[in-house]
């Protein structure tokens, strides 16, 4: 394998030799999947308590705490494109540990300045757009280092499969925990197993032993405009990658929009405890991890198309039950975790497929562009989800606002179904696969 990720034809011929080497036989992607199962374990506590410290700390309302999540999120907007450049122009895995260790440093002045009575709302917004900046960062790299890791290609889907699976625990015991730190500690403090865990991820990144090849040296000067236009132009000329994409986009929109208000609307309208909105999460969750679990499945049994299609829409369904919910204290309960339990199925199917189709059909040397602009669309979407929940809540009040969201969410199975994805066959084996001509 050359390191623009191209076969050479004895490379492409010892791949088709015979099955690809199980992942469980591969100790630096072991240890790597370790590390980011702690990591995604305590980034899970952030996800609930950081919003939590900014509705139980500073009484925010729904436009102050979209503010927070755009503070969040907007860095992918802005810095994506660049530091998939400059993640092309270098070794990955320094580029994580240095990400991770900045992310232990933000995340642990949370509990730190709130103990001395230091903590505002405006530096609540500076640590996390500073927590932000270093997830562009690390999670342009990561997408990037995987393939590093994962010579074969054919062993990608297990590899997503494997990552994916412990996402889906995470999101399962994440919540929970956290609504018991809460509850117990109060958000901030709460906040300090995340930081923990993140010091765990950088010893398993230190602990990796397989050497990184450095980017081949580039045969005339690098210019960041030409290296911009060259990633910008291989996802959106690329039709698969286009469609992924904008679909993607108007996904982590919709969810983010919907996350925002449900924090509010369950709190505020219906008078639910932050253990019972980790419960509420927690119990939705057990979604990501059956869908982890059988996407291997989906993908023998169906085609890689219908397997998009069925699990995409699947997301988007979800948000109608929130508005819908009422009733008695466990009718309220069940649909809240029927509608994220369809958005953690869903998602954990259709991230598998997606992100091992990424990373299939694109280059090694174009890797952490492509990889810098989905996280621009992706994470864009969801940024600019935050404050226009927060603006729609204004307007028609939280649970109108709700009402607008499910139903552009469940409008959105019309592109869906018109997708090019949607009409692939098979897991392509690489960019050059002829399955990717299919019409």
């Amino acid at each position: 394998m050359t390191e623009h990720g191209t076969p050479t034809a004895p490379a492409a011929e010892a791949e088709a030799a015979g099955p690809p080497r199980s992942l469980w036989r591969n100790r630096d992607f072991m240890v790597f999947w370790a590390g980011e199962a702690l990591s995604l374990y305590g980034t899970q506590i952030t996800h609930l308590a950081l919003p939590l410290t900014a509705v139980l700390v500073f009484q925010v309302g729904a436009e102050e705490l979209g503010l927070l999540r755009f503070a969040q999120l907007v860095p992918f907007l802005g810095l994506a494109l660049l530091f998939g450049v400059w993640v092309d122009r270098m070794r990955k895995r320094p580029v994580m540990l240095g990400a991770n260790l900045v992310r232990m440093v933000l995340i642990g002045l949370v509990p730190l300045l709130h103990h001395f009575d230091l903590l505002t709302l405006p530096l609540l917004y500076a640590l996390a757009l500073g927590i932000g900046v270093a997830s562009v960062l690390f999670d342009v790299s990561w997408m990037s280092y995987v393939p590093v890791l994962v010579k074969d290609r054919r062993s990608l889907l297990e590899a997503n499969t494997k990552l994916n699976a412990t996402l889906s625990s995470a999101d399962i015991a994440g919540p929970g925990l956290a609504g018991t730190l809460v509850s117990a500690f109060s958000a901030p403090f709460a906040m300090t197993a995340n930081a923990f865990s993140y010091a765990l991820s950088v010893l398993s990144l230190i602990l990796i032993r397989k050497p990184e090849p450095a980017p081949e040296a580039p045969r005339a000067e690098r210019r960041l405009r030409a290296e911009l236009a060259e990633g910008l132009r291989w996802v959106f000329g690329n039709r698969w990658l286009r469609a992924m994409g904008l679909v993607g986009c108007s996904c982590n929109f919709l969810l983010t929009l919907v996350q925002t208000l449900f924090l509010l609307y369950a709190v505020r309208d219906k008078e639910l405890s932050a253990a019972a909105v980790g419960f509420v999460m927690g119990a939705a969750a057990v979604g990501g991890l059956l869908g982890a679990l059988v996407s291997g499945m989906v993908v023998r049994r169906l085609s890689v198309g219908t397997a998009y299609r069925v699990s995409v829409s699947i997301i988007f369904l979800g948000p109608l039950l929130i508005p819908v919910a009422g009733g008695p204290r466990w009718l309220l309960l069940g649909l809240f975790v029927a509608s994220f339990f369809l958005e953690y199925f869903g998602s954990s199917v259709s991230n598998v497929l997606i992100v091992s189709l990424r990373q299939t059909i694109t280059p090694q040397h174009l890797m952490g562009r492509m990889t810098a602009a989905m996280r621009m669309l992706l994470y864009g979407g969801g940024a600019l989800g935050g404050p226009v929940g927060g603006l729609l809540a204004v307007m028609v009040g939280l649970h109108g606002a709700l009402w607008i969201a499910g139903l552009v969410s469940a409008a959105m199975l019309v592109p869906i179904f018109l997708s090019p994805v949607g009409r692939l066959r098979a897991m392509p084996t690489g960019p050059e696969d002829s399955a990717l001509t299919a019409r």
